[in-house]
């Protein structure tokens, strides 16, 4: 019994013992981060930006409890509107903060973060929650009321854009029906000069067919006779006018059977 109480004993004291070791080594590394952090803050004063930037780097690697170092970094990188790291850092500090006043100021430089970038209801949101941390601070509360109004014209202004764009596709979808309408007018009007042109072209061909030849017959021995070759026109008046001339000898020799000779007694007178 005695010797399982004094390996209890002896564990609990090798337990206090390393939770000492680890609290002396999270208080030792929080010193050196805090003294990263003052070397980073006294070169950002005098302008040198790099150097204050990596300082502030290795701050925040050296303690995970410090919260002014990426607070101070997010504060630079806001200055030089570089916002999204910005906005990482503020995020960073706020996460590992432990006192109300320092979320306060984190949550605070956040909602600030979207107000640049015009993101007016996440802009709210983290003003509210400074406001949580810290109810007293008035700029906090008058970012928050200039937030919230920002906020409502902006949806106003977005539903007056949807429906400008309603109105706008409205009208695109009537000048497009008009268009088709007018496309289809002018494709029925080619048709129908396209439709009486072939007709045309039906009664042409129809003429044309009529004054062809016969199979095996020349066009051009139809339209012109040949050298020393009569015409069917030529032909038929020269008939008709033979046929007239022996209807007049006709006539005559008629004539003739029907006087006969004449008398030789008659009188002379």
């Amino acid at each position: 019994m005695n010797k399982l109480f004094a390996l209890l004993l002896l564990g609990m004291i090798t337990s206090g013992m390393a939770q000492e070791e680890k609290k002396k080594e999270a208080e030792k590394a929080l010193k050196n981060s805090m003294n990263l952090t003052w070397e980073a803050n006294k070169e950002l004063s005098e302008d040198e930006f790099i150097e204050a930037e990596a300082d502030y780097r290795r701050a925040i690697s050296k303690s995970r409890e410090n919260a002014i170092a990426p607070y101070n970094l997010g504060t630079a990188y806001y200055k030089k509107e570089s916002l999204e790291e910005a906005f990482g850092r503020f995020k960073q500090a706020g996460e590992v903060a432990g006192a109300k006043a320092e979320k306060h100021k984190a949550f605070h430089n956040m909602g600030n973060v979207f107000m640049k970038n015009e993101d007016y209801e996440k802009a709210v949101e983290a003003y509210k929650e400074a406001l949580r941390n810290n109810p007293e601070d008035e700029e906090t509360r008058y970012n928050l009321a200039l937030a919230k109004a920002l906020a409502e014209q902006q949806k106003n202004q977005d539903k007056d854009g949807d429906k400008d764009e309603e109105s706008k596709e409205d009208e695109d979808s009537e000048n497009k029906g008009k268009k088709e309408q007018e496309d289809q007018q002018q494709d029925n009007k080619e048709k129908d000069g396209g439709d009486q042109e072939k007709e045309d072209n039906k009664e042409g061909e129809g003429e044309e067919k009529k004054e062809q030849p016969k199979q095996g017959e020349k066009p051009e021995d139809k339209k012109q006779p040949k050298p020393n070759q009569l015409s069917p026109q030529q032909i038929k008046s020269l008939l008709e006018a033979m046929q007239n001339e022996e209807n007049k000898v006709q006539e005559k020799m008629n004539e003739k059977k029907v006087k006969g000779p004449k008398s030789k007694n008659a009188k002379d007178w």
